[in-house]
């Protein structure tokens, strides 16, 4: 068996919109899977298992997508100026600074500076 990658899915009523803003804000390459049904290129990617009670799907906890960045305040100041929105200033969660961003279609994504160890760096 070969894992080639990981796609990731975000559900908005805004779908347009959101596409928009990961090609022009994010700079994320994209291909035309038909239709006009675009697939975004992402950076390298970590998954994190973390507890919970319960299935995911009868409980208040799902999966969540999360961009990193190496820099918070910076990116936040980048991402502003291209028209993102964040939803608070960042917040120090010990295990790095987060905050969430607001996309079209009230989705939230969270912007994160890790402060552990990361896969992808190894």
């Amino acid at each position: 068996m070969a894992i080639i990658g990981a796609h990731m899915l975000l559900y908005s009523p805004e779908p347009d919109a959101v596409r928009e803003l990961l090609r022009r804000a994010f700079g994320l390459d994209s291909v035309d899977a038909g239709g006009g049904w675009l697939i975004f290129a992402l950076p390298p990617a970590e998954l994190g298992v973390h507890p919970a009670d319960g299935a995911a799907s009868e409980s208040a906890v799902r999966h969540q997508v999360t961009f990193m960045c190496d820099d918070l305040r910076k990116t936040m100041a980048e991402l502003s100026s291209k028209g993102v929105e964040f939803d608070s200033e960042p917040r120090d969660e010990g295990y790095g600074i987060t905050t969430m961003m607001r996309f079209p279609g009230n989705l939230r994504v969270m912007l994160y500076e890790p402060r552990h160890p990361m896969a992808i760096q190894k």
